[in-house]
């Protein structure tokens, strides 16, 4: 049998196995899922042949399956973030009910995904984009937290998103006679300007929705925050990344190549503006999960970035970001998780002071803030210099401001994370947290691992990269085109950094872990008193509440025109709508009778100027 096809037989098999078992007995599903979790990355990584293909007809449509070098890179995201999400699943959902919902949609995402990479028509892509959207719409609610505004935007969304790239397909079709995406890349040169724009605009849209673009974000935060924490370290890691990938063949692939960069460098901006305005939005979040949201957000915005420029080095670090942030993401999400399971809340103004009770967890959130942060020597610090690099190197002095601006104010949010749940004063109420699970922090330190393997040697990233660029047009692509890598970046090499920072960091480490274990006293942060007033112990004084408040303040008036308003307002303005026209079709017959009577009179009145008679 293909092994593609074997491949999507076990996944869509795996979910039907997990789901039956859960059934049964949840320590049955439990196994079966951990099995499934070992099964589909061995398989892939071991078995696929990238070279196979597999063709078939439906409905008189061509549709046809396989790899290329691109949806190879995307498909290692999918094939290393998801398996170890659901094992960390196994411990994080452990007490929650419907498992056999859980994790059938979990897997059904996973397909989903696969399926998208592997697409190598319309028809196909799209279905598979439906399953994928489906699935992770039904993890969206399955809290049942904020069901009708989170759920609803998340779908309202994704169906202005899908109904885009349903046009394009439709329009493409007419045109080329062909769903082939190949046929698509090969006629777009012979399209007029008009055809040009609108497919290819409608394409862009589909995929910007995925990769929460401003202004069509606002599902984003709600949705990564209500998720569960198990799957939203995918939904943020892996599924965002789905969007990317469709960018970059739109942008690189199509108008690129048809001398439309104009596209490419609105995307950028969209991108760059993301970036600033998710990022100031992250700091003033009190809840670890907004927090973690809106930074993930402002994160696609500079993967989007460097996908917009389209030059070679931009496209290689947004590539690299991408790897990345599904990485740190993954780890910062399960973090978060783990927390909430332990403590009981994800709120930075309750919850502090963790790192004793939870070292481990603390570790990983350590490495990978550091990467998200682009602080050497992880690979964060590579990424972000590259795409740096590639703006100055294309002129774009007022966007590399901007991404260097979002950049330096992630550094807030960065450390109100770690302090507001790791380094802070630990509470009496919180003395009882143990260390997550080791199915949930074995995950995270294998995550943690690779970011710090990535950090010191970021060729093993690049390798695969530069053979994903190929099937984007660029041939021969070597990344020691970046100063870190080349001839004269080697008097930087990246290793001595590396071992520089670690021994700095090592040496601190032990030097305020020996000071702390000296002379700290625990004091309760209510233990205080202001202005001859002694503060109620339900009275709040932890330093993590109103963490940036002068930053607020100079930032409200940018901040408070939030894009969401405005959508709301137009579905109010919807909803009022379909009240009237409710009043209109009251069901009455008398009613539609008198309708009918009025438009023949109409009709009678104006009949000369309607028929000429």
């Amino acid at each position: 049998m293909n092994s593609l096809v074997l491949l999507i037989l076990i996944i869509a098999g795996g979910a039907l196995l997990s789901y039956f078992g859960h059934k049964i007995n949840k320590i049955l599903g439990n196994i079966t899922v951990f099995a499934v979790a070992l099964i589909i990355p061995i398989y892939w990584f071991t078995q696929v042949d990238f070279t196979e293909t597999v063709s078939f007809t439906v409905s008189g449509f061509h549709m046809e399956l396989g790899y290329n070098m691109y949806g190879k890179l995307f498909s290692m995201i999918v094939m290393i973030l998801s398996p170890l999400a659901l094992i960390y699943a196994i411990g994080y959902m452990k007490d929650q009910k419907k498992l056999a919902t859980f994790y059938f949609s979990f897997l059904f995402s996973i397909l989903g995904m696969t399926g998208i990479l592997m697409s190598r028509d319309f028809v196909s892509l799209f279905i598979f984009w439906e399953i994928m959207t489906w699935s992770s719409y039904l993890l969206v609610i399955f809290l049942g937290k904020d069901v009708q505004k989170t759920g609803i935007k998340y779908m309202v969304f994704s169906a202005i998103g899908a109904y885009a790239m349903l046009m394009a397909i439709v329009i493409i079709y007419k045109n080329t006679g062909s769903m082939m995406l190949s046929d698509y890349f090969g006629s777009f040169a012979g399209f007029t300007l008009q055809t040009k724009l609108l497919t290819g605009i409608l394409l862009l849209l589909g995929f910007a929705v995925k990769s929460a673009v401003m202004p069509l974000h606002v599902w984003a935060p709600g949705a990564y925050s209500n998720t569960p924490m198990a799957y939203t370290s995918v939904f943020s890691g892996a599924l965002s990344k789905m969007g990317i990938y469709g960018l970059g063949f739109v942008v690189v692939n199509l108008f690129a190549q048809a001398n439309l960069e104009i596209v490419g460098y609105v995307l950028a901006w969209m991108g760059a503006i993301t970036a600033v305005l998710a990022t100031f939005s992250a700091v003033f979040q009190h809840d670890a999960k907004k927090l973690l949201a809106y930074s993930s957000i402002a994160q696609l915005g500079y993967i989007v970035t460097g996908i917009g420029i389209g030059t070679e080095l931009s496209i290689m670090a947004g590539l690299y970001l991408a790897v990345l942030h599904a990485a740190f993401k993954g780890v910062l999400f399960m973090v978060v998780g783990a927390v909430e399971r332990q403590a009981g809340t994800t709120d930075m103004n309750v919850v502090s002071g963790l790192a004793r009770k939870m070292p481990f967890t603390f570790f990983t959130a350590l490495i990978a803030i550091i990467a998200l942060a682009g602080i050497p020597p992880l690979g964060g610090f590579v990424g972000k210099w590259m795409l740096y690099e590639s703006l100055i190197n294309n002129s774009n002095f007022l966007m590399v401001i901007m991404i260097f601006l979002s950049s330096t104010a992630a550094f807030l949010y960065c450390f109100k994370f770690l302090f507001g749940l790791f380094l802070g004063q630990q509470e009496p109420e919180f003395d009882h947290v143990k260390e997550a699970s080791p199915v949930m922090i074995i995950p995270m330190l294998l995550l943690s691992v690779f970011l710090l393997v990535t950090g010191a040697y970021p060729g093993i990233v690049f390798k695969y990269v530069a053979e994903g660029m190929t099937n984007l047009g660029f041939h021969d692509v070597n990344w020691q085109m970046s100063v870190l890598t080349n001839a004269w970046g080697d008097s930087v090499n990246v290793q001595h950094v590396y071992l520089s920072v670690v021994v700095v960091f090592v040496a601190f480490l032990i030097f305020i872990t020996w000071r702390g274990y000296k002379h700290s006293t625990k004091i309760s942060t209510k233990d205080i008193s202001s202005s001859g007033e002694m503060i109620k112990p339900e009275d709040n004084m932890t330093y993590a509440m109103d963490f940036y408040k002068p930053f607020q303040r100079v930032l409200q008036p940018i901040l408070k025109w939030k894009i969401n308003k405005y959508y709301e307002d137009f579905g109010k303005g919807l909803e009022a709508l379909f009240d009237f026209m409710r009043r209109i079709y009251t069901g009455n017959g008398q009613t539609y009778a008198v309708y009918v009577i009025i438009f023949l009179a109409i009709l009678l009145i104006f009949s000369k100027s309607i028929f000429g008679y």
